[in-house]
Parts: structure tokens; sequence; C-alpha cells
């Protein structure tokens, strides 16, 4: 996906409010619905034009709605391009109607008829052009649709969806049954939502927008709360040093975890808050390794920690605190967690501080909360598998029940704050599966959290904004860092990253 694409807008929309747009477009702009469906099919045309300039031979797949209409646009206007179109029609051809019906009978008169599909068709064209199935689907796909989109699937035939890849769900990411895998995907006039998260964000390809010119007042009347967000978007916090700063202007964070056996992960957060400019990072840690962390990572103090009494010095010194790295569920951990809830601080709670906050919920404002979809739907008292198939509303729904800020890892971060919105982060790679990434980003949002009130760090930054930057930076860090390859990319290879893209020029 063109995750860093500037020219995509930001806000993005599930499939109603979309639908909403649209009717508004009609009903209250008097833009004729065939003029809107003439300048999706248009636009997607002329996008397949410069993806794929050398292309001849085009396959137009049609469903039987909207979706459909706007093929046959693009169909129409390829054949009078001089390509060698064909276009196949899916799904009964009777229940065109309005202006899909409209633009098929402008196609037809053209000279270019549909066909009945031809799975020998799909390796005899240079592009494929998917308008089967829009934003419209609500039921598992079968049958004659899921052998098609099978079949696409199977052929090395470059794809364009138009409006949404067929089978993905617009709201959530989620396939529904199957789904193509486009190679790039055009939206119009409301970006979709499930784009940007779940399985989106690789079925879509390379995302692109066109308003179909529907004025900007449009967009105004129907109230969305989530938006996409990219680091370009985000830098403007990171405002430069004073001169005069010292270590203390700079917040101190205290990152607690580590037991036994669970040293790197303690250590990774503790260096990636450092790395994010925290002027100390202190670590609490189990006795048995704090020296040894101290001589790794010098610049991080690194205390042993046997008991809750242990804490209060150093949570006295502290301006946040991130919890959770290598806490383990051990009466260790349980107890230190214990004695952070205590405290007033700010916190950034991730790994076993949400699994033992899962086993005994409690409700904060302070916190934000980083959970990976196993740790979300521990949270949730549900599977992985629930917590996937509608990650906006996992990451809502944490929110709503805990408090504070809620971040759901993975596939499209899904950053919910304590005003209600949402935020959506696409940006990051596969090669970030891997140990460790979760301790890193932890530490990161806590190095920012404890800059937010100081020198180098915008005065207007709040705990959501902490959450957003940070999340962008870690995924932005971890792209830069797979430019050597995705495989073999370990946690530690993001903290160069981290330095060098938090010291924008100012």
């Amino acid at each position: 996906m063109s995750i860093n694409n500037l020219s995509l807008p930001k806000k993005l929309y599930t499939a109603a409010q979309v639908r909403e747009l649209d009717r508004i477009a009609i009903e209250e702009f008097s833009i004729p619905g065939i003029t809107l469906m003439e300048s999706a099919g248009d636009a997607a045309y002329q996008l397949m034009r410069s993806k794929w300039p050398d292309a001849e031979k085009i396959l137009v797949l049609c469903g039987a709605g909207n979706n459909g209409g706007d093929g046959y646009i693009l169909a129409r206007l390829a054949q009078a391009d001089g390509l060698a179109v064909k276009l196949q029609q899916l799904g009964d051809h009777t229940k065109l109607a309005g202006d899909a019906l409209l633009a098929a009978e402008r196609c037809i008169a053209g000279g270019l008829k549909p066909e009945i599909f031809s799975k020998e068709d799909l390796g005899k064209c240079d592009v494929i052009v998917d308008a089967l199935l829009g934003t419209g689907l609500d039921r598992k796909v079968s049958g004659q649709w899921q052998e098609v989109i099978n079949a696409i699937n199977h052929c090395n035939t470059p794809v364009l969806s138009i409006d949404i890849p067929s089978g993905l769900n617009a709201d959530t990411g989620r396939i529904m049954g199957c789904a193509v895998n486009a190679d790039a995907t055009i939206s119009f006039i409301g970006l979709k939502q499930g784009l940007f998260t779940g399985q989106g964000v690789e079925y879509a390809g390379d995302a692109h927008f066109d308003d179909l010119d529907v004025p900007d007042e449009v967009g105004t009347k129907v109230n969305s709360m989530t938006e996409q967000i990219i680091l370009d978007d985000l830098q403007s916090f990171l405002t430069p040093r004073s001169k005069s700063s010292h270590k203390g202007s700079y917040g101190h964070v205290l990152v607690v975890g580590g037991d036994n056996g669970f040293a790197g992960a303690a250590r990774l957060c503790a260096e990636a808050a450092a790395r994010t400019g925290a002027g100390l990072t202190s670590l609490a840690t189990h006795a048995n390794h704090a020296g040894y962390i101290s001589m790794a990572v010098p610049e991080v103090m690194a205390h042993a920690t046997e008991n809750p009494g242990e804490l209060m010095p150093l949570l006295e010194k502290a301006n946040v605190v991130a919890i959770g790295p290598g806490l383990g569920q051990s009466s260790w951990g349980m107890s230190l967690f214990s004695k952070v809830l205590e405290s007033e601080l700010p916190l950034v709670v991730d790994a076993d501080a949400l699994n033992l906050l899962a086993q005994d919920p409690v409700y904060s404002d302070r916190w934000i909360l980083t959970p990976h979809p196993g740790e979300a739907a521990r949270l949730l008292n549900c599977d992985s598998k629930t917590v996937q198939s509608d990650r906006i509303a996992a990451a809502k729904e944490i929110q709503k029940k805990f408090g504070g800020i809620s971040v759901l890892k993975g596939s499209g971060t899904v950053i919910v704050d304590d005003k209600g919105h949402v935020s959506i982060c696409s940006a990051g790679n596969p090669g970030m599966a891997s140990g460790g990434m979760g301790d890193v980003l932890t530490g990161v949002i806590a190095g920012l959290m404890a800059q937010r009130k100081s020198l180098g760090i915008a005065s207007g930054l709040d705990a959501g904004d902490a959450a957003r930057l940070g999340v962008c930076l870690h995924a932005s860090a971890g792209d830069n860092a797979a430019a050597d390859g995705e495989r073999g990319m370990l946690a530690s290879d993001l903290m160069p990253w981290i330095r060098k893209l938090l010291n924008v020029p100012a």
C-alpha cells in the first residue's frame, strides 16, 4: 500500500458513510449519479494507463452492481483508446439497474458486448480490472464468485480493483471468505477504512484516491472520527531543543520489567526510551541481571529490584512508567504491577502487565495500553480471531473498558484515544514480526511521553499524540530498517533509525 502517499486524504469512512456522501452529492448538490460513475470509470482508467502504460490487452470483470457500472465505463474508454478489451459479466445481468444499467447500455452501444467469464482469459491479458463486488458486501463470498476470485489470485496478471478489492470488507479490512489480492486499488469520494488495517493493507496493493470533483462541502456533512496517520504529518511535534536545556529538561522514564530469562525485553524497552530522547532512563528489573544490563547499556540506570518497596524511590524520580516487557506473571511481576498502579504517574502498559490487567481489570485515564491481538483478546475475554475480524471495534472496546488510550498493534495499527478519535497507521512491514518489536514501541511511546511537557517536544502534545507519533515513528523506523531485507530483521535494528527520524531538519 502507498502508505506514504501524501496525496491521499486523511479522513477515513465506513461504507455506509461513503454511501451517505454519495447521496448528498447527488441529492443536495445536484450531481447526477451517472456523472459520478463516469468520473469514477475515467479515474480508474487513467490510473490503469499510468501504472501499466504498455498494457494492450485488458480484461474487465463486472458484477451486477454500481461497481460493475464503473467497470463498464472503464471498458468503453479503453476500447475507444484502441486497446483490446474483453468484457465479462458475472452475476445476473438482469439485476443491473439505474446508473449501472445506463453505463452498461452505453458500453454495449459502443460495440463492446459482455461475455461469460472464462478462466482461460485471465492469463491472456496484460491487466485485469476487478469491478465485481463493491463496498456493500455483507456476507461470505461463495459459489462462482469464490471460484473467480481464487482464479484471479492464482494467475500472474496484475490487477486493478475499483473502489475495493472484491471480497474485502470495506469497514474492517477482513476477507469475507476470499478476496482479490490487488496490485492497486482506487477509491472514490471517501477512503474506506478497511483498506488501511487488517488484511486490507496487503490486499489493496497501492491505494489511490479520486474525489470525482465532488465539492469539499459534501465531506463536511458526514462526521468521521477516523483518520489515517503518517509520520510526516506528526513531525511538527518535534521542535528544536533549547541550547540551554539539560537532561532534566527531557523527562525521566522508569521501565519496570525483566523477570528471570526476560532481561532482553526490558533492556530493549529502556534503550528505545533513551534513543527517543528521554533525558534519563531507569530500569527496575530482576537482581540476577541488573548489573549485566548496566554494562551493556550504561546510559540506562538498571536497579536490582526484588520487592515493591524498592520501587518507591524510583517512582518518585520518574515522570512516566513503562511496565510489562519481560515482567512475567509470577508473584514478583504481580507485586511490582500492583505498586505501579498505586502511583499517579502516566503509564505505558504492555506485554505481561496487560495479561495481569486482564486477570484483574481496572479502569484508568492515565495509561496507554499497547496490546497485540492475543493480548487484546485476553483483555476482551474473546479469541484473537474475533479481534482481527474487526480491529477497529476491538480497539474501541478496549478503550471503553479500560480507559486511557488503546493501541492495537498489528497490520494497520489502530489507536483510539480518550476523545473517541480513531487513528490508523498502515506503515510497517512483515520484517517487524519478530521478538522485541513491541518492547521497542513501548519504550518509544514512553520516551515521547516523558518529553511532552518539556523542551524539544511541542507543548501541545497530549497522550493521544504521543501514542500516534510513537506508532508512526516505530513503523517508519521498521520500514527503513527493512531496506536491507525483511527476513532476519531484529528489534534492535530500529534504534539508529528511531534517532535519525526524530532529528528532522529544523
